[in-house]
C-alpha cells in the first residue's frame, strides 16, 4: 500500500474505489493508505465519470492532444455551428468516431477515440439527448405568430372576456419507459414489465393562470372525442368565450369541429399555430410530464395501470397550479408572457 509522500499506484486507487463502491468506511481506507478522505473521494468521482481510465495520471494517461489552441478553437466552432450533415457525414448525430474524421480531414491531426473524448471534456462539452425540429418548420411564419398572431389573440380576447387556452393530445403506451436508476458501475440493471403493446390517449388544455382540463380515451380520439372535449371545457368557462389554440391536426381541422365553433355564437374560436412548432404550445409540457416523468418511471404490468398513472398523473398536477404556470416559463413561450403581460 502507499506511504505517505509517495502518490498512489492506479491498482491502489482502482481497489480503494472499489472498496468504497462495497461500502468501506472511508476513515478505514484513508488511515490504510495514508491518504486523505477528500482524496478518496476525488478518485471516486473520477471514476464514476470516466471509468478506470479517470483513476490514471497524466503520465498513464498518455501525452497531451496534438492539437493547437486554435486547432481546438476552430473545432469547438465547427461542432457548435454546424450539423454533421453539413460536412458530408452521413448521420445528424455527432459521435467521437466523427469528430476522430472530422480532426484528420481537416487538421492531418490523427487522434484516437480515446484523445477525442479528452478534447471533448477539454471544451466543456458533454454526451447528450438534442432536442428535434422539423426541418418544414416556416421561421417567418413562428415569429409572424409570436409578434403579431398572438397578440392580436389577445387583445381580442380581453374585449371578449374569453379564456385562452393551449390543447394537444398524446398517446401513452405500455412499452414506453424512461428515466435511470442508481447501480453499480458496469452492471446495467434490469427492471421487469409488460411485453404488450397497447396505449391509452389523452387530451388535455391549460391556460397561464395556471387551469388544466383533461380527458381519457380508450381509442384513438376523433373529431368527435375532441368536439365533446371542447363542450366540456365551454361549459367549465363560468359563461366565458373559450379561445382555443391548437396545432393542424386533422381531428383539429376537421369540418366537423369548425362548424361547431362557428355556430356556438362567439363562446368557441380556434385558432392554429403554425406547422410543425410543438415548441410554441405550453400544453406539451403536460404531455412531458405524465408520459416521462410519472408513467414512463413505472413499469406498467398492463394498460389499465398505464391509464391509472395518467389520471393520477393529471389530477395531481390540476392540484399544482403553480407547476402548470411555469410551463409557460419555458423560453419558448417568451412570446405568451410578453403578450399577455
Amino acid at each position: 500500500m502507499a506511504l505517505k509522500g509517495r502518490r498512489a499506484t492506479f491498482e491502489e486507487r482502482l481497489h480503494a474505489v472499489h472498496m468504497l463502491e462495497q461500502g468501506e468506511s472511508a476513515d478505514n481506507l484513508a488511515r490504510i493508505l495514508n491518504v486523505s478522505r477528500a482524496s478518496l473521494f476525488a478518485w471516486q468521482s473520477d471514476y464514476r465519470e470516466y471509468g478506470e481510465a479517470g483513476l490514471k495520471t497524466k503520465k498513464m494517461r498518455g501525452p497531451d492532444s496534438k492539437l493547437t489552441s486554435e486547432q481546438i478553437s476552430s473545432l469547438y466552432a465547427l461542432l457548435v455551428g454546424c450539423d454533421p450533415r453539413q460536412l458530408s457525414f452521413g448521420l445528424a448525430l455527432w459521435t467521437r468516431a466523427m469528430i476522430q474524421e472530422l480532426i484528420r480531414r481537416r487538421f492531418g491531426v490523427r487522434l484516437s477515440v480515446a484523445s477525442v473524448g479528452r478534447v471533448l471534456r477539454q471544451l466543456g462539452m458533454s454526451p447528450q439527448r438534442p432536442l428535434y425540429k422539423a426541418y418544414q418548420q416556416n421561421p417567418e411564419l413562428v415569429e409572424r405568430w409570436k409578434s403579431e398572431e398572438y397578440p392580436k389573440i389577445v387583445k381580442e380576447a380581453k374585449d371578449a372576456g374569453a379564456i385562452i387556452y393551449f390543447a394537444d393530445e398524446a398517446a401513452i403506451g405500455t412499452h414506453y419507459h424512461a428515466g435511470t436508476t442508481w447501480a453499480p458501475v458496469g452492471q446495467t440493471p434490469t427492471v421487469k414489465h409488460t411485453g404488450a403493446k397497447k396505449s391509452a390517449f389523452m387530451v388535455s388544455a391549460v391556460n397561464r393562470q395556471g387551469h388544466l382540463r383533461f380527458q381519457l380515451f380508450d381509442k384513438g380520439i376523433k373529431a368527435e372525442d375532441f368536439k365533446a372535449f371542447c363542450k366540456r371545457l365551454m361549459s367549465d368557462s363560468d359563461g366565458h368565450p373559450v379561445y382555443l389554440i391548437l396545432d393542424n391536426s386533422r381531428v383539429h381541422r376537421a369540418k366537423l369541429l369548425k362548424k361547431f365553433a362557428d355556430d356556438s355564437n362567439g363562446m368557441l374560436k380556434l385558432f392554429f399555430l403554425p406547422a410543425y412548432s410543438p415548441e410554441l404550445n405550453p400544453d406539451e409540457w403536460v404531455w412531458k410530464n405524465v408520459k416521462h416523468d410519472h408513467v414512463g418511471r413505472a413499469a406498467v404490468d398492463g394498460i389499465q395501470q398505464v391509464k391509472a398513472l395518467m389520471l393520477s398523473g393529471l389530477r395531481r398536477l390540476q392540484k399544482t397550479p403553480a407547476l402548470i404556470r411555469s410551463f409557460f416559463r419555458d423560453p419558448n413561450l417568451a412570446y405568451i408572457t410578453a403578450a399577455e403581460g
